[in-house]
């Protein structure tokens, strides 16, 4: 059976790059600090477990729910403007070794659930969200998504944008798809920023 992803529409493609708008959807989030491998497992683990049971469903039972992809994973800027430089987008994923950085991870929630039928969250850490449709641009790539990486995807993104004159708007956020058995060439992860 596939895992369902968010829904979204392809607006343009060129290379490994993709504008794409992505229609309203749920997410099931989480704040964690620490590194950013360290924080992603954290985090994963926090959400996980809400949707394999940790919840109390209307009824007062509690309910598992299907896991989908991506977990995705963006840093907390320190910034009162959500808009965001290339130079302060990048210098963040890389001073992410940080033990005080911090990361909001999330999962979206099958398409089937609305805020009415999704079970609460039992850990206060874990809160539901809806947010609206959005246009994102997006860079995909294979292999481990380390930080480097990360930060180096980032930037090519960014300057993808910059040459096409559309201005990010929010935090870049990476956005892997596979369990962490699947072999690294495998692999997809996508960098993915607000437009």
């Amino acid at each position: 059976m596939a895992i369902e992803e968010p829904k979204y529409s392809v607006v343009e493609t060129s290379d490994a790059f993709e504008l794409r708008s992505y229609s309203s959807m749920i997410i099931a989030e989480t704040m964690v600090s620490g590194p950013m491998d360290k924080a992603s497992n954290a985090g994963f683990r926090l959400i996980a477990d809400y949707i394999f049971g940790n919840n109390t469903a209307s009824n007062g039972d509690s309910q598992k729910i299907s896991m989908t992809a991506p977990v995705t994973m963006e840093p907390k800027v320190e910034s009162k403007e959500e808009k965001i430089s290339m130079t302060a987008a990048v210098s963040v994923i890389q001073s992410s070794g940080q033990k005080n950085q911090q990361w909001r991870v999330h999962f979206v929630m099958p398409s089937e659930h609305s805020m009415d039928t999704l079970p609460k969250p039992n850990n206060p850490v874990v809160t539901l969200r809806q947010v609206p449709g959005q246009k994102y641009a997006v860079i995909g790539f294979s292999g481990l998504a380390s930080e480097d990486k990360t930060a180096a995807k980032t930037a090519e993104l960014l300057a993808w944008l910059k040459t096409k004159q559309i201005e990010p708007i929010g935090r870049p956020a990476l956005a892997r798809y596979n369990p962490p058995w699947t072999l690294p060439f495998l692999r997809r992860n996508e960098v993915m920023v607000a437009y």
